[in-house]
C-alpha cells in the first residue's frame, strides 16, 4: 500500500474511533493501539512498509512534541515546592522495578543477571505520550493543584524514561561484551548533567531571540521546533564520543522559555497541543504496528505477564517510597501510583533492539516490551481518566 494511502487511513479511522471511544469517555490510545495491531505486520498487513520503515523517526518526534508540551507546562517554582519527590521519582519507582526483575526474571526464564537487567531497564520506563497529556489536562481542569500533582509526574515521568535508556544501553553493552561496563554506567550522570546543560545553553539563547526579534506564533513554534530537532541530531552526531540527553534538554528548554517569555510560551503551548492531536494517533498506532501478536498472545506470553505484574508491584513500592514522609494526601499518593503503571513509547522504540543484535535474550526482551504495552498502556489511562476527580477532588475543592 502507498505511504500517503496507509497515513491517510490510519489518521481517519484512527479519529472515527477515537471519537467514539472519546463519547463513552474511554482512553483514545486503546483504539489507536488496537488499529496498529490490526492493520500491522502481524495481522492484515495494509500499512505501507516506507512508513514503517520511518516509523522510528515519527515516534521520536512525538516524543519531542510531548516532552515539549511537557516542558512548556512545568512551573519551576512549583517544582521547587515539590522538592525532594520530584527528585526521587525521577529514579526511584525505575530502580526498584528493575530490582524487581533482575530477583524474578531469572527464576522464571533462566537468564543471567545481566540479561535480566537488560529486561529490567526496557520494562522500567513509565510513558510520557500516555502520562504527559493527562497531566497537562489535569491542570486545566485544576486538579491536584494545591499539591502540584501534575508537576510531580509530569517532570518524574519525563526524566525517568531518560535515565532508564541510559541504562538500558549500558546493560545491553555488558551483555552483549559479557562484561563489566563501567564506562557505560559512568555515562548515566554525564548524559543527565550535559543534557542539562545543553537545555540551559539554547533554552537562553532562545529567550534572548523571542525577546529582541518580534515574530509570530507560527514562526516562533517553527524555531522552537526547529531548535528541538537539531538537539536530536547534535546527539546522534556526537554520541560515539560523548553522552549526552538531548530529550531532557528539550524538557529544560520548555521550561525556561516558559519561564522568561510567558505569553509567547503559552501561545506555543496552544500550537503545540494540536501538533498532539495530529501525532498521538500516527504514534500509537505505529507502537501497535510494532506489536508483534503472536508473541503477545503466546503460552510464553502469559508468564511475561505475570513478570510484568511483579514489576509494577516494585515500581509502586518504589513510587510510594518517594512520597513517603510529604504533604501528599493518601489519594494523591494512590493517584501518582496509577500515573507510573503505563508503558509505551520506550517500549516500542527499544524493545526490538537485543532481537535486532543477535542477543540470546532478544526474543524475550522484545515479547516482554509486547506484553508491557498492551497490558499496562489501557489500564494505566484507564485508572487516571476514571479516578482522577475521586482521588484528587480533594485538593481542587480547597482551590474554591
Amino acid at each position: 500500500m502507498d505511504i500517503f494511502l496507509s497515513l491517510g487511513l490510519i489518521l481517519i479511522v484512527g479519529f472515527a474511533g477515537g471519537f467514539l471511544l472519546d463519547k463513552i469517555h474511554m482512553p483514545k490510545l486503546i483504539w489507536y493501539l488496537v488499529l496498529g495491531i490490526l492493520f500491522g505486520p502481524s495481522l492484515l498487513n495494509i500499512i505501507s512498509p516506507d512508513l514503517l520503515a520511518i516509523s522510528s523517526y515519527l515516534r521520536q518526534i512525538a516524543l519531542v512534541i510531548i516532552l515539549t508540551r511537557s516542558g512548556l507546562s512545568l512551573d519551576l517554582q512549583k517544582l521547587k515546592e515539590v522538592g525532594r519527590p520530584a527528585i526521587l521519582m525521577c529514579f526511584v519507582p525505575a530502580c526498584f522495578e528493575i530490582a524487581g526483575i533482575a530477583i524474578f526474571a531469572p527464576l522464571f526464564f533462566g537468564i543471567s543477571l545481566p540479561e535480566a537487567l537488560l529486561l529490567g531497564s526496557v520494562l522500567a520506563a513509565v510513558s510520557p505520550a500516555v502520562v504527559v497529556p493527562r497531566m497537562i489536562k489535569l491542570q486545566e481542569e485544576g486538579l491536584g493543584d494545591i499539591h502540584h500533582v501534575p508537576e510531580l509526574i509530569m517532570a518524574g515521568s519525563s526524566v525517568d524514561d531518560i535515565f532508564v535508556i541510559v541504562l538500558f544501553y549500558s546493560f545491553k553493552g555488558i551483555v552483549a561484551n559479557n562484561s563489566f561496563d563501567a564506562w557505560g554506567i559512568a555515562q548515566i550522570p554525564v548524559s543527565i548533567i550535559s543534557g542539562i546543560a545543553l537545555g540551559v545553553a539554547i533554552g537562553f539563547l532562545l529567550v534572548l531571540f523571542f525577546r529582541k526579534i518580534k515574530l509570530n506564533n507560527v514562526l516562533r513554534v517553527i524555531v522552537f521546533f526547529g531548535a528541538s530537532l537539531s538537539m536530536l541530531g547534535l546527539e546522534t552526531l556526537i554520541k560515539p564520543y560523548f553522552s549526552i540527553s538531548s530529550l531532557l534538554g528539550v524538557i529544560v528548554l520548555g521550561i525556561l522559555v516558559a519561564k522568561y517569555c510567558k505569553e509567547p510560551a503559552a501561545e506555543m503551548k496552544k500550537s503545540y497541543n494540536g501538533m498532539w492531536n495530529f501525532f498521538e494517533i500516527l504514534l500509537f498506532a505505529l507502537v501497535g504496528c510494532a506489536v508483534n501478536a503472536k508473541y503477545a498472545f503466546s503460552s510464553e506470553g502469559a508468564i511475561i505477564l505475570g513478570l510484568v505484574t511483579i514489576g509494577l508491584a516494585f515500581r509502586s513500592l518504589g513510587v510510594t517510597v518517594s512520597v513517603c514522609f510529604t504533604k501528599f494526601s493518601w489519594k494523591e499518593r494512590m493517584f501518582i501510583v496509577f500515573s507510573y503503571l503505563p508503558k509505551a513509547t520506550v517500549q516500542a522504540s527499544i524493545g526490538a533492539i537485543a532481537l535486532s543484535e543477535g542477543l540470546a535474550c532478544g526474543e524475550l526482551v522484545l515479547t516482554a516490551a509486547v506484553v508491557a504495552i498492551l497490558f499496562t498502556a489501557p489500564i494505566g489511562a484507564i485508572l487516571m481518566d476514571t479516578l482522577k476527580r475521586p482521588l484528587l477532588k480533594e485538593a481542587s475543592s480547597l482551590v474554591r
